[in-house]
């Protein structure tokens, strides 16, 4: 007479665990983008506060800031984007910071949330504030596949996007073209298209650059 087998017991799992990491919260998110004067952050921070507000339609606030050179001098643009009004337009606990040169990542990480997204460039900082920080080539992509050094800020924003899903990649190029000279809205479309390249690029490397906050969930 047959007898019934033993089920083997199920093998544990020695898998590595994947590592946790950051993501941004639903609800109110605090962006800071920053670099020197004549890299472009104020009119990055203008068009991702536009995206999110005339054409996400969030609730937005945008504060900037720079020095008192005309190149050279810190910058920096502040971005609030809730879907709740907005009492308090100040960011005080940074849920995301690019920064594009070294002085910017020193002096605008003090006051992150335990789980903010940081990107830098790549080439322009070479110690960013945390082993999480995204790091990625806006300013030499710019140069070497646009000649074009001045976009590099519009290559952070298509990363921006999409890495974090903060603002829809329609509601950015909207806003982006709305803002641009006349006659460089392919340039600048390209430019877009270079940011999300990198990001996708990144998330196929790096479980740092996973995680993502979709605008369905804001």
């Amino acid at each position: 007479m047959p007898t019934k087998s033993k089920k083997s017991a199920k093998a544990p799992d020695k898998s590595p665990a994947k590592p946790s990491v950051h993501t941004l919260p639903a609800g109110r998110v605090e962006v800071r983008l920053a670099g020197s004067g004549g890299q472009g952050l104020l009119l990055a921070g203008l068009v991702l506060a536009e995206a999110a507000g005339l054409y996400d339609g969030h609730q937005v606030a945008m504060v900037q800031s720079y020095g008192p050179e005309a190149r050279g001098g810190a910058s920096k643009a502040e971005v609030i984007i809730s879907d709740e009004p907005i009492d308090y337009p100040l960011a005080s606990r940074v849920d995301l910071l690019l920064a594009l040169n070294q002085e910017a990542a020193d002096t605008y990480s003090w006051d992150l949330s335990p789980n903010a997204w940081i990107m830098v460039d790549g080439d322009l900082v070479s110690h960013p504030p945390t082993s999480r920080a995204v790091a990625l080539p806006f300013t030499a992509a710019a140069r070497d596949q646009l000649k074009k050094v001045m976009v590099a800020n519009v290559i952070s924003l298509g990363a921006i996007a999409e890495l974090t899903g903060l603002v829809s990649k329609k509601a950015l190029e909207r806003a982006l073209l709305a803002r641009v000279p006349k006659g460089t809205e392919a340039l600048n479309k390209k430019a877009l298209a270079i940011g999300a390249k990198l990001a996708r690029e990144c998330s196929a490397a790096s479980p740092s650059c996973e995680n993502r906050m979709h605008t369905e969930d804001f």
